[in-house]
């Protein structure tokens, strides 16, 4: 590591906010670029420097470098994205899987069904959550907001969007389970 690195990281360990405002302005553009490699969307890749940031920032008094600090960030950030390519094959095996799923279980019903009743179930469903698992899954499901963006705009974490929607699935699956009776 340059004797630079070794001061810049130094002096950011201690919490110097300019050292690190300097180090992200000097990374962050190449970055973005870098992780949208990996990910080929430049929204998930910003969102990965910026999680990246976030957590140096946040763990700087405990991170030890060896080698360089640029190869640190560098490897920091592709990790990051490698993960977030695992994590969207498992949402996309596990949605597929879902959707044939459901597709089998609710197709015999589906031809049956009045549209409105199932609407009004679902309506139903919805009312009956509390309300922040409710604002949280409208934002989720009908607007399309990834978990990152509804708990910045709420100001809660991550983890505790992914509770509410978890809440609200569950709730959903107990409340239309009579749906999901094949017929046999």
């Amino acid at each position: 590591m340059s004797i630079f690195e070794i001061r810049s990281h130094k002096r950011i360990q201690q919490g110097d906010v300019k050292e690190f405002e300097k180090i992200f302005r000097k990374y962050y553009a190449s970055l973005c670029l870098f992780a949208r490699k990996y990910v080929n969307d430049m929204d998930s890749a910003e969102e990965i420097v910026q999680d990246f940031f976030y957590t140096y920032w946040k763990n700087r008094q405990s991170i030890e470098i060896r080698g360089s600090l640029q190869a640190y960030i560098y490897q920091s950030v592709k990790n990051r994205a490698l993960k977030a390519i695992e994590h969207k094959q498992v949402r996309q095996r596990y949605a597929t899987n879902m959707k044939q799923q459901l597709e089998e279980q609710f197709e015999p019903e589906a031809r049956t069904l009045e549209a409105s009743e199932m609407e009004r179930a679902i309506e139903q469903t919805l009312n009956q959550l509390p309300e922040r698992c409710r604002q949280i899954f409208i934002l989720s499901r009908f607007e399309g907001l990834k978990y990152q963006e509804i708990a910045q705009k709420l100001t809660i974490s991550i983890k505790t969007v992914e509770a509410n929607m978890g809440k609200a699935l569950q709730h959903f699956r107990a409340n239309l389970k009579r749906y999901d009776k094949v017929p046999g």
